[in-house]
């Protein structure tokens, strides 16, 4: 539910604030993107986890969405969003029987499995019923997380998936190491050709990652693109390249509540907002408008920030930041606030905050 209330002077803080048209526009922008180059897209709603960007996604021309977890996915089901693609092994009875009662309530339910345990345990779920599981066959390409090892490997899981009756094999799925897309595209490739020697089609090829997403035509091997950070951007992808300051829709707003020294302002933002993550950058975010201020430590509801003596800020000052990773600081609110064109704010739920089953 969205409701009108108050301006970025009054509201609360901390708070996530988000510019509505800043975000809108990173969506047509990558859309235009992938139709150009004849990909489907499939956004991964981690991200923001609203059912307003997510239906404006799909408005735009993405072909469904991505979630992580069975909750995420629950969280946009309700609302009508019924081609989901969850890219995480489904593992245990309890989120098994949770998939199953999902798969009746949208269109289109597409997982993933990189073992025979995972296969096994989609299989025993979905065996008496009258429309099959569609499973993609996971693989590490280089980012060293879940997946298969080798094209071979791949060939056997989906030659397994084949062989139960309650599920269809629905192609691959990778999420390459940053700067990985070629190694990526010669392990698809070669996957790819394996399973048609075995007469297995292969209709969907699934890659993604924000940071590499200019790029996701490249090799000409994959179908289907997921990407998260995109709709915000962050403070780690501007430093990347991937986009400006003024793509970042998503910022955090601080208030100074010390100026202990001269060269110290303590704000009440800290972990619990901005996040500890670094990215492999060395502080903790940046200061819209203060480009010599840096971030240096953050305790949990503190963050400490090291100014210029001659650039002093004060207390009760607001400004704002842009994270360094804005996928975890969206989890970290119940709400978020939309700016627009006016001065008025408008309070979002986050629909899918906390959903981490």
């Amino acid at each position: 539910m969205v409701e009108n209330i108050n301006t970025i002077n009054t509201i609360n803080t901390p708070a996530f604030i988000v510019n509505e048209v800043v975000a809108l526009n990173n969506i047509v922008k990558f859309q235009s993107y992938c139709d150009e180059m004849g990909l489907a897209l499939r956004p991964h709603i981690k991200t923001h986890k609203t059912v307003r960007f997510a239906k404006a996604q799909i408005d735009s021309g993405a072909i469904g969405i991505t979630c992580q977890k069975i909750s995420e996915a629950e969280a946009m089901a309700v609302e009508g969003i019924d081609d989901i693609l969850i890219t995480y092994n489904i593992v245990g009875p309890n989120n098994l029987a949770r998939l199953k009662v999902l798969s009746d309530s949208v269109k289109c339910l597409s997982v993933v499995a990189d073992s025979s345990f995972v296969v096994c345990g989609l299989a025993r779920t979905f065996e008496s019923i009258s429309r099959p599981l569609n499973v993609l066959v996971e693989c590490d390409t280089g980012a060293g997380r879940c997946g298969v090892q080798t094209p071979q490997a791949a060939l056997q899981l989906a030659e397994e998936i084949s062989n139960f009756s309650g599920l269809v094999f629905g192609g691959l799925m990778t999420y390459p190491a940053v700067s990985g897309a070629k190694d990526a595209a010669d392990f698809l490739l070669e996957t790819k050709r394996l399973l048609g020697s075995k007469g297995l089609l292969c209709n969907v090829i699934s890659s993604g990652g924000s940071p590499d997403m200019w790029s996701a035509a490249t090799f000409g091997v994959v179908t289907e693109y997921r990407v998260g950070t995109y709709i915000y951007n962050d403070r780690s992808l501007v430093e990347r390249g991937t986009c400006s300051w003024g793509d970042c829709a998503g910022h955090v707003l601080a208030t100074v509540i010390s100026t202990p020294t001269p060269r110290r302002a303590i704000i009440d933002a800290g972990s619990k907002t901005l996040t500890s993550d670094l990215l492999g950058l060395r502080d903790y975010g940046h200061v819209i408008g203060h480009p010599e201020i840096s971030i240096v430590g953050l305790s949990e509801e503190h963050g400490t920030l090291e100014i210029d003596p001659e650039n002093p800020l004060k207390i009760g000052q607001r400004i704002r930041i842009i994270p360094n990773h804005v996928c975890v600081v969206s989890n970290m609110f119940d709400n978020i606030w939309l700016e627009g064109i006016g001065s008025k704010l408008l309070k979002l739920k986050v629909d899918a905050r906390g959903c981490v089953t």
